[in-house]
């Protein structure tokens, strides 16, 4: 591979530092995701039992978001599974964008979930050759 390949680094072969501050930004989005983002959904909170309302699925629809961003939040926490994990949550940002721009018409609000969404981005980008040998692991390669 040459270095103008957009791949992203293998575990081995990434400077200290940056590891050091892959782990920090897992963690810290971890607990936002955990307790900021899963709790309130799971939980109840009239916020956002009153968001779920407006978007019009219906509240299973809370729980299902809240119990993917409580796996998500856990999954960075885990080393095997911090990439995979961050792809999920990419997802879900993706959905929770759209849905803020076009259904709750959230304005400038709609940017939380968006940089939430990079920044959980660059972390599958940075773990997606964990991600790939789970993969493999999994399919039986």
């Amino acid at each position: 591979m040459t270095a103008s390949h957009a791949e992203s680094p293998t575990p081995a072969s990434r400077p200290r530092a940056v590891t050091i501050a892959l782990w920090a930004g897992q963690i810290l989005l971890g607990v936002f995701f955990v307790a900021a983002a899963a709790v309130p959904k799971l939980l109840g909170d009239q916020i956002a039992v009153e968001m779920f309302d407006h978007i019009g699925l219906g509240q299973w629809f809370r729980y299902l978001v809240g119990i993917l961003e409580l796996a998500g939040g856990i999954g960075l926490l885990i080393p095997r599974l911090a990439g995979l994990a961050a792809l999920g949550l990419v997802g879900v940002m993706v959905g929770a964008t759209i849905t803020s721009v076009f259904v709750l018409d959230a304005g400038i609000t709609s940017i939380t979930p968006a940089i939430l969404g990079v920044l959980v981005g660059l972390i599958a980008w940075a773990r997606w050759s964990e991600v790939k040998a789970l993969l493999a692991l999994v399919r039986g390669r």
